[in-house]
């Protein structure tokens, strides 16, 4: 997927918002792949992002994230952790399938499908330029933000 553009998606956004790539040209993005709304390691993350968005912007970069939770969810997420960008809801998991991020993991012992944390940064054509898989939350914003300073 590396050095190819992405397919055209429409997605519902927070913020009464409909998030559309072929719409984004112009504007390279970070797109984040989370598990769950108001989890201790998906709060960590998106705060992450949030306290590093400020230079993403300054980068020329956007930000957005997406799980498969309700918008309802990410609204109450986006609110409680103050995030000063959009989630989108992939509640029918096109997003997830189309970038391959939905795994089998344990959870408390029992084998469980859901979302590998996975990040993509998306360029100013729509051409996937790098994807990091099987996320740690430590630190992963700052690399993605060194990265995006590249482009």
């Amino acid at each position: 997927m590396i050095d190819k553009p992405v397919a055209d998606f429409t997605l519902p956004a927070t913020g009464g918002h409909t998030f559309t790539l072929s719409a984004q040209r112009g504007t390279p993005f970070v797109l984040y792949f989370y598990p769950k709304d108001s989890t201790p390691g998906c709060t960590t993350e998106a705060q992450q992002f949030r306290d590093l968005y400020a230079e993403f912007l300054a980068a020329g970069c956007s930000v957005l994230g997406v799980s498969r939770d309700s918008l309802r969810s990410h609204e109450n997420f986006k609110a409680k952790q103050s995030l000063p960008f959009e989630l989108l809801a992939d509640t029918e998991e096109l997003l997830c399938r189309q970038f391959d991020v939905i795994r089998m993991k344990k959870l408390y012992g029992k084998e469980v499908r859901g979302v590998e944390r996975s990040t993509f940064v998306i360029d100013r054509d729509g051409v996937l330029r790098r994807e990091w898989r099987g996320v740690k939350v430590p630190g992963h914003a700052q690399e993605v933000l060194d990265f995006v300073k590249t482009l």
